[in-house]
C-alpha cells in the first residue's frame, strides 16, 4: 500500500519526558555468528518458493493468503516458535478470487490482450462482446458527459485512455541503487499531505457514481490503464471493492498501456473495433474477518521478558502476480531473522515476536486493527498497559534492495542509537540514519500510537518502475543475495533490541486521527 493512508494531525500533548539511553557496545560476536550462518545456510530461497510459486497471490481474504498464512505458520512451529497463531484484527470484507479471465481483440483482428481483472470486479457471466466507446483525458468524465453519450455507450466497453507511451521512458535504467548522494540527501518518503485527502475521497465517490452510471447506459465493463507502465507491466489494484455492503456494478479490467494506446488510435482513426471479455470471479461471506500470523521468541530475562521486540512486514499481496517484491520479500527477511536467532539458541532477554500483516493493500487494516486491539483506543487515544511494553517495531515494505540505513522518523534519539548499531555492517553497505520519515506502511500504526516503528531504507531496484502492484512481481525479480544481506541486519537489530539495558527512546504522543481503509 503505497497511497492509501493519511494522518490528519489536529492537536499534540505531550505525555512522555526526555529519557536518557544507555548507549551500548553493539554485540558483534553475535552479529559475526549471525552473518556467518545467514551466508552458509540461508532458507530465503526455498521460504520464496513456497510463499510465492506455490502459495500464488495473496488477496486478503483470498484461498491464496489463507494458504500462505497456514504454510508460514506451519513453518514456524516446525521451528520452535511460541505462540503461533493467526490472530483476528477485525471484519475487513469479502473475500475475492479470480477464477477464469481473458480480454481478446476480435476486429479489426484477433490477438489476445495483455489484461487483468481488477479485484472485487463484477462478473461477466460468461463471455461478452462488443465495441469501444473511448474516454480521454482532454475529456471530463464526469456524469453529464456520461448523459450526453449514454446512447453511444450502450452495449460497448468504456476504454479510460491513459497516457501515450513514453519511449524515452525506455533509454532509463529499470533497476537502480543508491548512491552516497542520494543516501545523504533522502527526503520523506511517500508521504500524502493531509490536504489530499478530501480530493482522494471525491475521486473515490466520483468513481463509484461514474460506475452506477455506466451500468445503467448498458456499458459491458471498464477498461483502465496506469500511466507510467511500460513494457508489458500492468498495474492492478483497487482500494474500494472489498467493502460490505458494496454495490455490484461492471466488471472492471487493467490493461497494458501499450495495448490501450493502440486501441486508442484504432477508435480514433475510425476503424471497427470489437474485443470479447470473459471474467469469472468468487466471493464469499463466509467469513469475513482480517487475520494477521503471530509467532514469538521468548525471552529469557526474569523481568525483561514481559517487554516485548517487534518486527514485521504485511503478508497480503494483489492479484496479478505472486506479490514477490511487495511484499513475499519483507516477510521472508523477518522469518528469516526470527529463524536465525532461534537457531542460533541466542537467547534474547526480551520477548521478540514477529507479526506479519494482512489488509495493509487496502490501507494498513491489520496493522491498524492489531495496534488499535492492543496499545490504544482512537477515539479517546489513551493508552493501553500493553503499549508501555513495546520497546520497538521493524519494517520492511520496500521491495527486494539490501539495507542501506533506516528512517528514523524524526526520533533524534532513536538515530543516536541506530548509527552505534549500523557501524558493524558499514562494509555491508548500511551506514545512513536519516531523520526522515517513510510513509504508507505498517510501522506508522506503530508510530500513531507512540511505540517507535521504523522503516529500513532498501535499494529501490526496479520497485516502482517495475514491480510494485504489477504483473510482474513474481518470484524472478527478487535479489537474493540482498535479501540474504537484509536478513542479517535484521536480526542483528532485534537482538540487539532484545538485549539492550533500556527500551529504545519514544517519542511523545501525538493526539491525531489515523486514516485508514482505502479513504
Amino acid at each position: 500500500m503505497k497511497t492509501s493512508a493519511i494522518k490528519i494531525a489536529f492537536s499534540i500533548i505531550l505525555l512522555n519526558g526526555a529519557t536518557t539511553f544507555a548507549q551500548e557496545v553493539p554485540d558483534t560476536v553475535v552479529f559475526n555468528k549471525i552473518k556467518k550462518a545467514e551466508l552458509q545456510n540461508s532458507r530465503i530461497p526455498q521460504m520464496a518458493h513456497y510463499l510465492t510459486d506455490v502459495s500464488g497471490p495473496r488477496l486478503t481474504g483470498s484461498p491464496g493468503f489463507e494458504h500462505a498464512a497456514g504454510w508460514v505458520m506451519a513453518t514456524m512451529k516446525s521451528w520452535g516458535l511460541s505462540h503461533v497463531a493467526a490472530e483476528t484484527w477485525g471484519n475487513f470484507g469479502r473475500p475475492w478470487e479470480i477464477k477464469d479471465f481473458s480480454l481478446f481483440l476480435r476486429l479489426p483482428y484477433p490477438q489476445p490482450l495483455h489484461a487483468y481483472a481488477q479485484p472485487w470486479s463484477a462478473n461477466t457471466n460468461g463471455t461478452v462482446r462488443g465495441g469501444v466507446f473511448l474516454i480521454t483525458q482532454k475529456e471530463e468524465m464526469d456524469t453529464t458527459f456520461l448523459s450526453r453519450h449514454s446512447a453511444a455507450i450502450q452495449g460497448k466497453f468504456v476504454l479510460i485512455a491513459g497516457d501515450s507511451v513514453n519511449t524515452a521512458d525506455s533509454f532509463k535504467p529499470s533497476a537502480t541503487r543508491y548512491n552516497d548522494s542520494d543516501l545523504a540527501n533522502l527526503k520523506d518518503m511517500d508521504m500524502i499531505p493531509s490536504a489530499m485527502e478530501d480530493t482522494i475521497r471525491d475521486q473515490i465517490k466520483l468513481s463509484s457514481r461514474i460506475d452506477i452510471l455506466l451500468k445503467k447506459y448498458g456499458a459491458l465493463g471498464i477498461i483502465s490503464t496506469s500511466s507510467g507502465s511500460i513494457n508489458g507491466s500492468v498495474s492492478v489494484q483497487w482500494f474500494n471493492g472489498y467493502r460490505v455492503p458494496v454495490s455490484e456494478t461492471l466488471p472492471k479490467v487493467n490493461i497494458a498501456l501499450e495495448d490501450a494506446c493502440r486501441l486508442q488510435r484504432l477508435v480514433t482513426s475510425g476503424q471497427k473495433v470489437a474485443l470479447s471479455l470473459n471474467l469469472s470471479g468468487v466471493t464469499s461471506a463466509k467469513d469475513v474477518k482480517g487475520y494477521n500470523v503471530i509467532a514469538e521468541i521468548p525471552g529469557s530475562d526474569p523481568k525483561l521478558k514481559a517487554q516485548i521486540v517487534m518486527l514485521g512486514a504485511h503478508l497480503d499481496s494483489w492479484e496479478a502476480a505472486t506479490g514477490a517484491t511487495d511484499n513475499g520479500a519483507g516477510c521472508l527477511i523477518m522469518m528469516e531473522a526470527v529463524r536465525l536467532i532461534d537457531s542460533l539458541h541466542l537467547k534474547p532477554k526480551r520477548t521478540i515476536r514477529i507479526a506479519l500483516w494482512s489488509g495493509e493493500e487496502q490501507g494498513l487494516l491489520g496493522s491498524y486493527g492489531y495496534v488499535k486491539n492492543h496499545f490504544m483506543d482512537p477515539s479517546t487515544y489513551a493508552l493501553k498497559a500493553e503499549q508501555s511494553k513495546v520497546s520497538v517495531y521493524f519494517n520492511l515494505d520496500k521491495g527486494t534492495g539490501k539495507i542501506r540505513g533506516i528512517y528514523a522518523q524524526n526520533n533524534s534519539r532513536a538515530k543516536a542509537v541506530f548509527e552505534q548499531w549500523f557501524k558493524p555492517f558499514n562494509s555491508l553497505g548500511a551506514a545512513t540514519v536519516t531523520l526522515s520519515s517513510s510513509g504508507s506502511t505498517d510501522h506508522l500504526s506503530f508510530d500513531w500510537a507512540a511505540i517507535p516503528g521504523f522503516n529500513f531504507v532498501q535499494d529501490p531496484i526496479d520497485y516502482e518502475t517495475r514491480t510494485v502492484h504489477t504483473n510482474l512481481d513474481d518470484y524472478d525479480h527478487l535479489q537474493m543475495n540482498d535479501l540474504k544481506q537484509a536478513a542479517v541486519i535484521v536480526a542483528s537489530f532485534v537482538y540487539q533490541a532484545s538485549i539492550t539495558t533500556d527500551m529504545i527512546p519514544r517519542k511523545s504522543l501525538v493526539k491525531e486521527r489515523f486514516v485508514f481503509g482505502g479513504l
